[in-house]
């Protein structure tokens, strides 16, 4: 009888729990397991910043995590500034689809060209569609070019706009211009005139002209398909925002 009750007292000796987590910790886990999973899905150095400090706070015993502020609610004006700048890229695209729905519909293949650059949208136009050789006055037949591309270029928000001229090597001599540089930057003028004046809704102030010459080939100047190529008005529609995020100097 003795070893019997001796046997039930050994059965109800105090199992030690040393080993459980308490609750409070579990709780604590999860929500930096949670913070973790969806910080991943966005890498973000801020935000992974932040995580370091409340992961650092929690581990060496301070104030806990819901004492922070919550990485996820923060500003970010990195991300800010890139998704500005990926905002104004993809409405320079659209104007470029709608300046390509231009050439288009006037069947102006070959004549016009565009392409998105550093410096912004860059819609190119053969002088030869524009200007009689050596001339910088816009020939009559060619005036809806200006008229129509005035329609496309009536943005919202405004944004600057450069027209460019140029020429091949061949001496402008004999002419009413003395040199190249004279009739590329007329050229420019004289179309930008137009281009403004076709719409009351452009504001002068955002449009400027510029005559490079011969300077800025963008073909070989040996051939007349090189030449005929270097002939060119550029019509430049520059960004609001930077690659870096910071914004243009505005027109005012």
């Amino acid at each position: 009888m003795a070893k019997r009750a001796k046997k039930h007292k050994k059965h109800e000796e105090h199992i030690p729990e040393s080993w459980l987590i308490p609750y409070a910790d579990i709780l604590t886990l999860l929500l930096a397991l949670f913070i973790v999973l969806f910080a991943s899905s966005s890498v973000d150095v801020k935000k992974l910043a932040q995580l370091s400090a409340v992961f650092n706070t929690v581990f060496d015993g301070g104030s806990g995590v819901m004492d922070n502020p919550s990485p996820i609610e923060s500003q970010n004006p990195v991300s800010q500034q890139m998704s500005a700048y990926e905002e104004d890229q993809r409405q320079l695209e659209e104007i470029e689809s709608d300046v390509e729905q231009f050439i288009a519909e006037k069947e102006l293949e070959g004549k016009f060209d565009t392409k998105m650059t550093e410096d912004g949208l860059l819609v190119t136009i053969k002088a030869s569609v524009l200007f009689s050789p050596g001339k910088a006055e816009i020939m009559p037949e060619y005036h809806y070019i200006a008229k129509d591309l005035s329609k496309v270029l009536n943005l919202e928000p405004k944004r600057s706009v450069v027209v460019s001229g140029y020429t091949d090597t061949v001496p402008s001599t004999g002419g009413v211009y003395a040199s190249n540089w004279e009739l590329s930057a007329m050229r420019a003028v004289n179309f930008l005139t137009l281009l403004v004046n076709s719409n009351s809704k452009l504001d002068p102030a955002f449009f400027s002209a510029k005559g490079y010459g011969e300077n800025n080939p963008v073909a070989s100047n040996k051939t007349e398909d090189g030449k005929a190529k270097n002939r060119r008005v550029e019509v430049l529609v520059k960004p609001l925002v930077k690659e870096d995020g910071s914004s243009y100097e505005e027109k005012k």
